[in-house]
C-alpha cells in the first residue's frame, strides 16, 4: 500500500514540492515584499478591520510569470 501511495504521489507531482520550497526559501532576498506588508490595505485585511472582510479572508497576489510573486515573504 505504501509503495502504491508513493507511485501515485510521484505521478501527481514529479516536482518534489518540499525541495522546491526549500530552494525558494534559500534564494529569497531580505525585505522583498515588505512594502506590501506595510500598506494600510494589507494591515486592514490582516487584522480583519476592513469593511466586509471576514476572518477567512485571503490575499490573492497576481502577476505575470517571473515577476517575483514566489519570492515575496
Amino acid at each position: 500500500m505504501v509503495d502504491e501511495k508513493s507511485r501515485i504521489l510521484a505521478w501527481l507531482s514529479p516536482l518534489e514540492p518540499r525541495e522546491r520550497h526549500r530552494d525558494i526559501r534559500a534564494h529569497r532576498a531580505d525585505e522583498v515584499g515588505d512594502w506590501l506588508l506595510q500598506t494600510q490595505e494589507y494591515r486592514n485585511l490582516f487584522d480583519g478591520s476592513s469593511e466586509g472582510v471576514s476572518d477567512g479572508s485571503a490575499l490573492f497576489c497576481c502577476g505575470g510569470p517571473g515577476v517575483g510573486k514566489t519570492y515575496i515573504r
